[in-house]
């Protein structure tokens, strides 16, 4: 099988099949709401057929996932593979919320969860609150953090860590720094 791009091969399928478990969808489920048939969904996740630039975006609506999370992948050593994630070869994931940077740390999206490098740059606010049906850890490495944790309200500062049990939440980063946190989610969502 050729690939187009060496380096979307990596993980594509195995990222896919992630997710798509990770929210419940059967290959049936996800390729009903893409028009395809399972058949050819099940090639994309093993990685023996290559879905276009349009496919990737309804996957990635379909998932809702920033399509981003389908690129970015670096080529790695054959030894370092699922085992190594070189601070250069970070994957930008994330919804695009204007004020947050995020890099996936995990090598892949393929464990019960994911580990996220997270930079909320200095005056930032989504504006939103996000619920979803996971369970999360932080660790703030830097800066100062306020989160919204149903309806308390936190102030994290560096070493301080927390927990999210699919209630709604909401950051801010009010403050002149950016604040660099860890996250642990499980089940992977991005």
């Amino acid at each position: 099988m050729q690939h187009s791009d060496p380096t979307q091969a990596l993980t594509l399928g195995a990222d896919l099949r992630a997710l798509r478990r990770a929210r419940g969808l059967t290959l049936a489920d996800l390729a009903d709401r893409l028009g395809r048939s399972v058949g050819w969904l099940s090639q994309v996740e093993r990685d023996k057929s290559d879905p276009s630039i349009t496919d990737l975006r309804h996957i990635a609506a379909a998932l809702d996932v920033s399509i981003s999370v389908f690129f970015g992948q670096t080529a790695t050593p054959a030894d370092e593979q699922g085992y190594i994630v070189r601070k250069g070869a970070r994957r930008a994931i994330g919804s695009g919320v204007t004020g947050l940077v995020e890099e996936l740390l995990s090598p892949d999206l393929t464990d019960d969860f994911e580990m996220v490098h997270s930079t909320f740059e200095p005056h930032s606010d989504p504006g939103e609150t996000i619920t979803r049906p996971t369970q999360e850890v932080g660790y703030l490495i830097s800066g100062k953090l306020d989160l919204e944790i149903g309806d308390r309200r936190f102030t994290v500062h560096p070493g301080d860590s927390f927990r999210i049990r699919g209630e709604p939440h909401r950051w801010l980063n009010p403050y002149d720094e950016p604040a660099v946190a860890i996250w642990v989610i499980a089940p992977p969502v991005y």
